[in-house]
């Protein structure tokens, strides 16, 4: 009698078993449409809903063991397919929590834009003002606090357990502080002249946190909830304890492939990522979020026009907190991409709050080319 394809995939993880190249054989998952969902098609507004369902049918595959998908604004979407754990079978749970990987960095920004806005922290003083303990000699020109916020400030990549799934793997356990990441890049000495070429990487939001940590005496998790997670009603978004690698609470488990075989790397020490994405939480929170952000609930004019702001050096593609604009059918959409293993997450919207999108896709390459997800999971949420 032939074993269910779950029953043999499960096998696989649990033995060892690596998987031939091409789609796995697994069971489609029926996908849940909330009463919004069928309104939005029923009234013939909102995203393309049939895209939408195509996209999320025959989960789990090959490269998305479980998608979240929520869209707001002029009609609504909501879907969710795939599993929960491949061993088990479980369907995928609509409201689990993730890792938002760099989606993190738009609340690092939101924190210190609104310390700017209090006159707290002056966004063209130089950032040794704050943290005058940081730089060596070889930093003949200080950066400053803009420079960070749209990654133009110089600096090398911090320290690393490893610049890929493949290399982390095997040192996901372990501790690397932020302290010890920037000091790594600061070790470095720069890589460009601030203001001269803008290089997206994490070690400028890693900076941003000690920042923060400086200018309010307070950790940079409790600041970051007491100003923005609390007040916009985000109950289940949360950072790790620490070194701590569970992802507490309801979640769908994350999956990689390495060395040819799919394996489980839910558990994962995110410590080195910290203010530059190691939050956790869910699609509705971070609906929570775009929807406010781009309100200006959280951070006020003329702040709030850093997330839109691109600056004018080679290079140059996004603006604060690493929001990018792009072009989808001739409507401008403003996105954030995170990823850590096992979860990529998509956070976009029209400024104008007329269509917003949130997802989490449980990639199987999640650190990997994201063009394939976002054509399938993002574009039909704003091709109509």
């Amino acid at each position: 009698m032939r074993q269910p394809a779950r029953t043999v995939l499960a096998a696989a993880l649990v033995l060892g078993f690596g998987f031939a190249a091409g789609p796995l054989a697994l069971p489609a998952t029926a996908h849940h449409r909330s009463p919004a969902a069928v309104t939005a098609e029923k009234g013939g507004l909102g995203p393309d809903a049939a895209a939408l369902r195509a996209a999320l049918a025959g989960l789990p595959d090959r490269e998305v063991t479980a998608a979240l998908v929520r869209v707001g604004g002029d009609g609504a979407w909501r879907g969710a397919a795939g599993v929960r754990d491949l061993r088990t079978g479980a369907p995928a749970l609509e409201h689990g929590r993730f890792r938002a990987g760099s989606v993190t960095k738009l609340v690092t920004a939101a924190v210190v834009l609104q310390l700017a806005a209090e006159g707290k922290v002056d966004l063209d003083a130089s950032a040794g003002v704050y943290l005058p303990e940081l730089l060596t000699p070889a930093f003949e020109r200080p950066f400053t606090v803009r420079q960070l916020l749209n990654f133009t400030s110089g600096l090398r990549p911090g320290g690393s357990l490893g610049d890929t799934v493949e290399e982390g793997y095997p040192h996901r356990f372990e501790t690397l502080t932020p302290r010890e990441v920037v000091a790594a890049s600061v070790a470095r000495g720069p890589a460009s002249a601030p203001g001269e070429r803008q290089e997206y990487g994490n070690i400028h939001y890693t900076v941003l946190g000690m920042l923060i940590e400086e200018v309010t005496g307070d950790t940079y998790e409790h600041q970051a909830a007491t100003r923005v997670l609390r007040p916009l009603g985000m109950r289940h978004t949360s950072f790790p304890g620490g070194p701590d690698p569970r992802l507490h609470g309801p979640h769908n488990r994350g999956y990689d492939w390495l060395g040819g075989r799919l394996v489980d790397v839910t558990e994962w020490n995110m410590s080195d990522r910290w203010a530059a994405g190691d939050m956790i939480s869910t699609t509705a929170d971070l609906e929570r979020l775009v929807t406010a952000l781009f309100g200006g609930k959280v951070v006020p004019e003329p702040w709030l026009e850093e997330f839109f702001t691109v600056p004018d050096v080679p290079g140059a593609a996004v603006a604060a907190g690493g929001m990018a604009p792009y072009d989808v059918n001739g409507r401008e959409v403003w996105g954030k991409t995170g990823s850590r293993p096992g979860y990529q997450t998509v956070v976009a919207a029209t400024r104008d709050l007329s269509r917003t999108l949130v997802y989490c896709v449980n990639s199987t390459d999640a650190k990997g080319d994201a063009t394939g997800n976002v054509q399938r999971f993002a574009f039909p949420a704003f091709n109509r």
